[in-house]
């Protein structure tokens, strides 16, 4: 189960002037602000971008000006991975050492759309046992042991929210090296990559038939 909610892309403006700085073409800049204060890229614009994202990395730098914010709630096992994604992002997680107590643990805190009822069955207990602990933990804080039981044994299909900061050219490496990665929950995410301002001239920017 992946889930991505509050989406903002920023930047455009900035990154499209900034563009075109080496040949000075400012003037060639079709770009604009409609009545409802919304970046649109004009044709001119976005054919340049196009151009430049497709050159390759030396030549698309403006795309690490385009700037993403998204809300991911995603298991901890899917997070192990994204965490390959170090180098301009960022990201604030909700906190499994402060606040892991603080609401009765339900199936649904958990990733398990893919389980058969032999693993519900098997989550369930877990899921029991873990608000067990937490009720001898608000009991008496003073004693860890219940917390540290909670700890290490919370599975890693726990359901953990991040805010994340990430830019265009990032997102062009998460689409082509997981769009068809076995965890659906890369599925979730590439489809989400997608539908962003003017991914398919920025983003999705391979030929997809001189791939076959």
């Amino acid at each position: 189960m992946l889930k991505v909610e509050r989406i903002s892309v920023m930047n455009f403006d900035n990154a499209i002037r900034g563009a075109r700085n080496p040949m000075n073409s400012w003037e060639k800049s079709d770009s604009y602000y409609d009545e409802n204060g919304k970046f649109v890229m004009g044709p001119a614009d976005l054919d340049f971008g196009h151009r430049l994202a497709v050159a390759g990395s030396d030549h698309r730098k403006f795309l690490r000006m385009i700037f993403v914010s998204m809300d991911i709630t995603a298991p901890l096992y899917w997070w192990k991975e994204f965490d390959t994604y170090k180098v301009g992002t960022v990201a604030n997680s909700c906190s499994t050492m402060h606040k892991i107590h603080a609401k009765a643990f339900e199936r649904d805190d958990f990733s398990h759309d893919r389980l058969d009822e032999s693993g519900l069955a098997l989550l369930d207990a877990i899921v029991d046992y873990l608000e067990v602990e937490r009720q001898k933990f608000l009991e008496d804080k003073t004693n860890r042991q219940p917390w540290h039981n909670i700890i290490q044994m919370l599975p890693s299909s726990f359901n953990q929210m991040r805010t994340v900061s990430l830019n265009y050219e990032n997102l062009i490496n998460i689409y082509y090296a997981r769009r068809t990665h076995k965890l659906a929950e890369w599925h979730t995410l590439c489809d989400a990559i997608v539908q962003l301002p003017y991914a398919k001239e920025l983003i999705c920017i391979k030929d997809e038939s001189a791939e076959k």
